[in-house]
């Protein structure tokens, strides 16, 4: 049975996928992304209530189940939902235009759950070794989804995005290698040398020098698959390239997996080198995407990319609160990975229907989307104050939490300088949300107002309704938060 509940998040979403390969899309399999994810959401609760009070559950050697993984699988579950249920608008209205064959309909259904395999094969991998073939698989499969449409543009962004991301996977390789070596040296088994459970216990007796590059590599190797400075060049291409889904699903989640994956780094270099060496690597990369982020979205003209730059933003604030390091700022941080995946699948998915209708990603091409689509540009325009940290959304009780533990933990000026750059950033974004939403609209727009599918308009008022209720309270979650926090903290096995 425990088995079962560990495995059924992977299985699943695979199930689905032979589903697709074998029918092909049409209107009976049209929704089986939607309930693959759904029970992945499922499954995910019955681990977080499995594991509730410190419990591991454990399956075929290589997978474990703790809270935290629960949690993140969680995200994985919620940001997925509403992406899956956006793909059948997504492709007829790509289908109706001349861009998707039904092949390449067949292969989106097949890569898109394939993705969502790797990505809970990732946070419940119980060996470190097994974290890096999830996460590189998570890089196979949504290159080919990047390139989805063929344009010169998607196939280009996909190649970079292929080759930035290879180089990064390749230091963290060379990471996993150096941590296999210095476990082999401190006495643990081959078969022990890239468990996460065992090298957390035996962290105090790994050789220092090999630990401490190896922290170094993993951290840019992983680092470059979560967007964060400086490996984070990939992020914009791609994510304005890729089906408006599947960016919700990068944007909203693959980078909150990659830096999960960080954070079990995090714990072991804690124990073997203490927490300075990991807390200064995490603030330099910090200070660095929040700079980035801030530069490059003063002058962006797309809507697409001005999300993906806002990941950096949102990356970089994470890696802030895993320096500081304490229960209330990882607490924070989790919290924080949630209100972001639920703000960005809002975004994304209402910039795809914005994009299908007007034809065009530029700012500039979007003028008065409230008055002409007050569904759309009200949950627009909503999705974006939530990914500014205002109040009533989880973001602003995420960045508030992060903020109240930098102080006390001497990192108090990093916390000034990082919020001195997302003033910079709530101005900028504040201003091109202005003349996307209430600014003249041009004198092309074709159309008074744009449809959007009940299932999508549902999902998206529903995600914002969670990130509302999460700034207002996470009693639902708190448990499961504080257990989750302590993990990623090392104070819990």
């Amino acid at each position: 049975m425990t088995a079962s509940l560990v495995t059924a998040p992977i299985v699943v979403p695979l199930l689905s996928a032979a589903g697709y390969a074998v029918f092909g899309w049409n209107r009976r399999t049209a929704w089986l992304g939607a309930v693959a994810a759904a029970g992945l959401l499922v499954g995910a609760a019955l681990l977080a209530a499995g594991t509730r009070g410190g419990a591991v559950l454990a399956a075929l050697g290589l997978l474990r189940a703790d809270a935290l993984s629960a949690y993140m699988l969680i995200v994985i579950g919620v940001v997925a939902l509403p992406a899956m249920l956006a793909g059948p608008a997504y492709l007829a209205a790509e289908a109706a235009a001349g861009h998707v064959s039904p092949a390449a309909a067949r292969r989106y259904g097949m890569l898109t759950q394939m993705f969502l395999a790797a990505m809970a094969l990732a946070v419940l991998a119980a060996n470190l070794g097994l974290v890096w073939v999830a996460v590189e698989a998570t890089t196979i499969v949504t290159a080919f989804l990047v390139g989805h449409r063929h344009t010169r543009e998607a196939t280009e962004a996909a190649w970079k995005y292929v080759v930035i991301c290879s180089v990064g996977i390749g230091l963290a390789l060379l990471g996993v290698v150096l941590v296999y070596f210095a476990a082999l040296h401190a006495g643990l088994s081959e078969a022990q040398g890239l468990d996460l459970a065992m090298l957390t216990e035996r962290a105090t007796g790994l050789d220092p020098g090999v630990t401490r590059l190896a922290v170094l590599l993993l951290v840019l190797g992983f680092g470059t698959k979560a967007g964060l400075a400086p490996m984070h060049a990939w992020l914009p291409d791609a994510h304005s390239q890729a089906p408006a889904p599947v960016s919700a699903l990068m944007s909203g989640v693959l980078l909150s997996v990659a830096f999960y994956a960080i954070l079990r780094v995090k714990v072991i270099a804690d124990q073997a080198l203490g927490p300075d060496f990991a807390r200064v690597l995490l603030v330099v990369a910090a200070l660095g995407s929040l700079a980035v982020a801030a530069a490059l979205l003063l002058a962006q003209r797309d809507y697409k990319r001005l999300l993906a730059y806002s990941s950096i933003e949102h990356m970089g604030l994470l890696a802030l609160g895993a320096a500081v390091g304490d229960a209330l700022a990882l607490a924070a941080v989790l919290l924080h990975v949630l209100g972001h995946g639920l703000a960005k699948s809002v975004l994304f998915l209402g910039a795809g229907h914005i994009q299908h209708a007007v034809g065009s990603s530029r700012i500039s091409a979007l003028g008065g989307l409230l008055a002409r689509a007050p569904l759309l540009g009200g949950t627009f325009g909503l999705g974006l104050l939530a990914l500014l940290g205002l109040p009533p959304f989880s973001l602003f009780a995420s960045e508030l939490g992060i903020a109240r533990a930098g102080f006390p933990s001497g990192l108090g000026w990093a916390v000034v300088v990082a919020f001195t750059l997302m003033l910079v950033i709530v101005a900028a974004v504040g201003r091109h949300a202005r003349l996307m939403l209430l600014g003249p609209a041009p004198a092309v727009a074709a159309e008074p107002g744009i449809r959007v599918p009940r299932a999508v308009a549902g999902s998206l008022v529903a995600a914002l309704a969670v990130c509302v209720l999460l700034g207002v309270t996470t009693a639902p979650l708190d448990g499961l938060l504080r257990s989750a926090a302590a993990i990623a903290t090392g104070a819990a096995p």
